[in-house]
């Protein structure tokens, strides 16, 4: 007997089917001179490029390291383009959805419990962040700043013991959704600051003296879609008026020289700014919570990936910030501390001369809105395995980046008024 599936139940069942990323590759080139730069940025105007470093065409420049993304069907033509041209590259990533496959290379310790060495999905995180108010409800709290296009809850958790004010650090991961290693940080945070209260002369002190506030997953929609749909997905998913393409660039979207860069007005490119500054509900309910809360928030930091960098203002200017110096030491101190751990090398410095300009960003908006301590982690690796690390490398990364970060308290705690 022959059963027959309706057409329209077909291509929902179709358009429902995650993107596969089959025999895709990552290349990896280092333009030598101007015209080695500029073949990579015409290949991106004829061939579907994604930019995985920098994050679009128009930042490659002579002895920048580039690496993207092409599918099977490009590869071919991109590749013999480059052969014509003599210009060198490496092949990163042969099969892009084996890679995908095996990042999942850690056993569950114990199934049900929440694990901290795994990447976990939205319902997980969702179900630890209640686990944890319940497990120390002294001293952790969850306050919902608001909710996304697609109405799932914003959560930030407080992290501190209650009582008077005191000083804030407020830090959040997640606001690129293929950045998976970013909200196991946060994660990761919460948990050890929670766990060796009590334990740990340094943690203690500044849970007794300080609170931190933690957005674990910034850009909730985009992370929910790249587990399920589109393990590349990088923005937001609210739709765009007079376009097909969806989502904004959540860390362009900041109210701070947000339409200095004419690349970021296209809806269809990964770095679309948005329709207008703090367009976007994910934006707005962090820039509010912020704003209610400046008085004690002194210091902001955001988790990326990836390039092992700790990055300062200023993004959209090479001009540097009156405390630049303070910045730099932080961050010299803070990147020394982290590689003491595995050895693992981080740079540091401005984000326009770091890694490459940007505007509207995230770091340079909290800065300018009078938080003088802003950096943003850039985590593991340095592109073998890019926005893919394995989850065995978890662990290890939140490890080393935690030193980073209680240097970084530390010195808001001790110096900072």
């Amino acid at each position: 007997m022959r059963f027959v599936l309706p057409v329209a139940l077909i291509a929902t069942t179709l358009a429902n089917a995650p993107v596969r990323f089959d025999r895709e590759k990552v290349l990896r080139v280092k333009p030598w001179d101007e015209k080695e730069a500029n073949l990579i940025k015409d290949l991106a105007q004829t061939n579907q490029l994604d930019f995985w470093y920098p994050d679009a065409a128009h930042h490659v420049a002579p002895n920048m390291t580039v690496d993207f993304r092409v599918s099977e069907e490009e590869s071919q033509s991109i590749q013999s383009a480059l052969d014509q041209n003599q210009v060198h590259y490496e092949i990163l990533t042969h099969n892009l959805q084996k890679e995908i496959e095996k990042q999942f290379d850690v056993k569950e310790d114990i199934p049900g419990r929440h694990s901290y060495s795994k990447y976990n999905n939205w319902d997980k995180i969702v179900a630890w962040t209640e686990k944890m108010v319940h497990k120390r409800p002294e001293m952790v709290s969850r306050i919902k700043i608001g909710t996304t296009v697609e109405d799932n809850p914003l959560y930030v958790l407080k992290i501190g013991k209650k009582g008077e004010r005191r000083k804030a650090i407020f830090m959040d991961c997640g606001i690129h959704a293929r950045e998976w290693i970013s909200p196991a940080f946060c994660q990761w945070f919460v948990y050890q600051a929670t766990k060796t209260y009590g334990k740990n002369k340094i943690m203690t002190k500044l849970l007794d003296r300080m609170n931190f506030y933690v957005l674990p997953v910034f850009n909730v929609d985009g992370y929910i879609w790249s587990w399920t749909q589109n393990r590349m997905w990088r923005k937001n998913r609210s739709k765009n008026q007079n376009s097909k393409c969806i989502g904004t660039d959540l860390n362009r979207n900041f109210n701070v020289s947000w339409n200095s860069s004419p690349n970021t007005e296209n809806p269809c490119r990964e770095t679309y700014r948005g329709p207008s500054p703090e367009s976007e509900k994910e934006t707005k309910a962090v820039t509010n919570f912020i704003r209610s809360h400046l008085k004690s928030i002194k210091a902001y930091i955001t988790i990326h990936s990836y390039s092992q960098m700790l990055l300062v203002p200023y993004g959209y200017t090479t001009d540097l910030p009156p405390n630049h110096k303070d910045l730099a030491k932080i961050a010299k101190i803070g990147t020394d501390a982290l590689s003491t751990r595995y050895e693992t090398r981080y740079i540091y410095g401005p984000i326009a001369s770091t890694i490459y300009p940007t505007s509207g960003s995230s770091l340079d908006w909290a800065y300018n809105r009078g938080i003088k301590h802003t950096f943003a982690f850039e985590l593991r690796d340095k592109g073998k395995f890019g926005f893919l690390l394995p989850e065995s490398q978890i662990k290890p990364t939140c490890k080393e980046t935690m030193l980073a970060v209680k240097f970084i308290a530390k010195y808001i705690l001790k110096h900072v008024c």
